[in-house]
């Protein structure tokens, strides 16, 4: 009951705030490994409900996979939230090819409309995000990534094009605010998005020019969401629900409900640390030899990671909440 009580008085306030201080919609930049994992699926929704609230605006879906299935399946994401026309990027050079062993991405394409089909009809991600980058306001632009670093590491070392003069770095630098990640595990380990192209992610950590909020392995591992939603009986007919249905019972530990990696990336992107967590100040490194990261304090440091204050049981029923918005709502 007091977890309930407090979830309540914590979800007033960030409404409250929201409300209060009521601003510009963030722009965002959303890039993820779309299928292995699912709770992708469970970012996507809180992307879309925010965007539905006036407090988000989707510039690009990026993959930063390259799976016979991911353009495919952001597509049927963002056509079931009613945004068909949102960009869909993916590697065009080498990446990681990794899918769902649960095939519910298989079901997703099969079952809902999307305007992208395949992957040689979605853009090539680092042209698109240095297309869209172009076009923001300075420091304007949140990127948030639940993946590999593929694509950021690959928009670094861009040159100048017909989109922007400015290198990779220099556009990154100029128009985005900061970059938040799903990354890590702290004060140090080995992590799955870290390790999957780990020669990429040390890149982009010891070169990316804004600052960078870190929710690692530690904060979503204790928040298990997607249970409510498949029992909810009034939603039907979801591609989110579906993901949801289809994976968690294939997997004994998740008998609880999915991990929530993803969605407290996109929760902090969009909503703010506070008052959930705390920040930590420093600088992350990664070992390119077992990718391995390792977290030093530093005061004077632009990279953070968060640190639990609410507990996640909070959280975890205010992601579950979110994840049940439905399109138009």
């Amino acid at each position: 009951m007091k977890i309930k009580i407090l979830s309540f008085l914590l979800m007033f306030i960030f409404l409250h705030q929201l409300h209060a201080q009521k601003k510009q919609p963030v722009p965002v930049i959303f890039d993820t490994d779309m299928g292995p994992d699912y709770d992708d699926v469970g970012a996507m929704a809180l992307l879309h409900y925010f965007e539905d609230r006036g407090d988000a605006r989707i510039l690009a879906t990026m993959a930063s996979s390259k799976h016979s299935n991911v353009a495919a399946t952001l597509s049927v994401l963002n056509t079931y939230f009613q945004r068909p026309e949102i960009p869909v990027g993916i590697p065009k050079a080498l990446a990681d090819t990794m899918s769902d062993f649960q095939h519910w991405t298989d079901s997703l394409i099969s079952k809902y409309p999307h305007n992208i089909k395949n992957n040689d009809e979605a853009e090539d991600a680092v042209k698109l995000y240095r297309k869209i980058l172009a076009t923001q306001k300075d420091k304007s632009v949140t990127i948030i990534t639940v993946g590999f670093f593929t694509n950021l590491f690959q928009l670094l070392q861009s040159q100048p094009d017909k989109y922007s003069k400015l290198t990779g770095e220099a556009l990154v630098q100029q128009k985005v605010q900061q970059l938040v990640s799903m990354a890590g595990i702290f004060p140090a380990g080995i992590e799955f998005n870290i390790i999957k192209h780990k020669e990429a992610a040390k890149y982009v950590f010891e070169h990316w020019p804004t600052s960078i909020i870190i929710s690692g392995f530690e904060i979503g591992k204790n928040i298990k969401t997607g249970i409510p939603l498949i029992k909810n009986k009034h939603i039907q007919n979801s591609p989110v629900k579906d993901a949801f249905r289809i994976a968690i019972p294939l997997s004994v530990q998740d008998s609880a409900g999915r991990m929530s990696w993803d969605e407290t990336a996109v929760l902090v992107a969009i909503a703010g640390y506070a008052p959930w967590y705390d920040l930590a100040r420093g600088k992350i490194s990664v070992d390119v030899a077992d990718g391995s990261n390792l977290w030093t304090e530093d005061k004077t440091g632009t990279h953070y990671h968060l640190i639990e204050k609410a507990p996640p049981a909070v959280i975890e029923k205010m992601i579950n909440d979110m994840m049940m918005h439905v399109p138009g709502k």
